[in-house]
């Protein structure tokens, strides 16, 4: 086989600075362990920054948009039109995450990996499409092994793009009518488990709705067969959905830390270490969604989330929403005293 880019080292967060981080929050006026999951926390973005002054000024995030031919087995609660709709009102300023990155001065890039239709030139995006919207993957595999190799490079791209900015953590987002029952599709099939297990309400589903989900999801896993990432990835995936998976796993080649969304993003994220198990030490999960299937994977993944609040709108807007959470931990981490330095009695 050809050399693949993902295939290059992805380097482990500093180990001295790790143990450092460790003696550091014992050393800060406060009993230890005090602070709780932000100690952890603060630990953690300081071995991945390499440096006991953690910041978190620059941040990037990335939504990816696609569509998604599965959306004719009559999946979704929305029509298709929405996902150029949304790319439009991302541009215009208008959506969730456009809000959020404003509110946390965060650089927000939208990228067109796959609208069905092309869409006109517009602020703040730019035109990445791999095709018309992957296949029906209740027939056929979603994309081809070369539109697969080229969404993981615009993800690729875009990380390369946030670390050159000076990006020092990295959000990915995510926009397709019809993309989680393709998230779903691909975590049945990374854990072995019948639709049911994780099938969910999506953008809004009723219960009718959800079991029709499953069954088509079901008789699709029936149809492909098989648990290898990149195969799971080019058959039931997204092309926004493969462009995460080469964002995150660029990320870990860079160092640079990648804050998780939701149900989507997580899909990616277990697809990413699935296939190279030491990009798990650079993805951070952001929040525990309303999407059913969402906690599964984060257990698969032996993963924390920062915060449960019912939300199931992706974009990146979990993940925005627990940025004050890291920015406190790195500050925290950062700027409090120790008892030495303010002359503090331990005992």
């Amino acid at each position: 086989m050809s050399h693949r880019w993902f295939d290059d080292p992805i380097p482990a967060p500093d180990a001295a600075v790790l143990a450092d981080a460790r003696q550091r929050q014992m050393q800060l006026t406060k009993p230890p362990g005090s602070l709780g999951r932000l100690e952890d926390l603060g630990i953690t973005l300081a071995a991945m920054q390499g440096t006991q002054q953690p910041q978190l000024d620059k941040v990037w995030i990335t939504v990816f948009a696609g569509d998604h031919g599965v959306v004719a087995e009559g999946v979704s609660a929305f029509p298709q039109v929405v996902t150029a709709e949304m790319v439009r009102n991302f541009a215009r300023g208008g959506a969730a995450i456009s809000v959020l990155a404003q509110e946390w001065n965060a650089r927000l890039e939208v990228i067109n990996v796959g609208t069905v239709q092309p869409l006109e030139e517009l602020p703040g995006v730019l035109d990445e499409r791999v095709g018309p919207g992957t296949a029906n993957f209740a027939c056929e595999p979603a994309m081809t092994s070369e539109q697969l190799q080229e969404a993981l490079l615009v993800g690729h791209d875009a990380a390369e793009r946030a670390a050159i900015g000076g990006a020092q953590l990295f959000i990915g987002g995510e926009m397709g009518i019809g993309n989680t029952t393709s998230a779903t599709a691909m975590a049945c099939a990374l854990l072995g488990l019948p639709a049911v297990a994780l099938a969910g309400p999506g953008t809004g589903l009723d219960a009718t709705g959800v079991s029709h989900k499953a069954q088509v999801i079901d008789q699709t896993l029936a149809f492909h067969r098989g648990n290898q990432p990149l195969a799971v990835l080019q058959q039931l995936g997204g092309f926004e959905i493969a462009a995460l998976v080469g964002a995150y796993l660029r990320c870990g080649q860079l160092g640079m830390p990648a804050l998780v969304d939701g149900f989507i993003t997580t899909a990616a994220a277990l697809t990413a270490v699935r296939l190279r198990p030491e990009a798990a030490a650079w993805l951070i999960y952001s929040h525990c969604s309303a999407e059913p299937g969402h906690r599964r994977l984060l257990e698969a993944l032996d993963a924390k989330p920062l915060v449960q609040l019912d939300m199931r709108l992706g974009e990146g807007s979990g993940a925005a929403v627990t940025m004050p959470l890291l920015r406190a931990a790195a500050a925290l981490h950062a700027r409090m005293a120790t008892f030495a330095e303010a002359g503090v009695s331990q005992q």
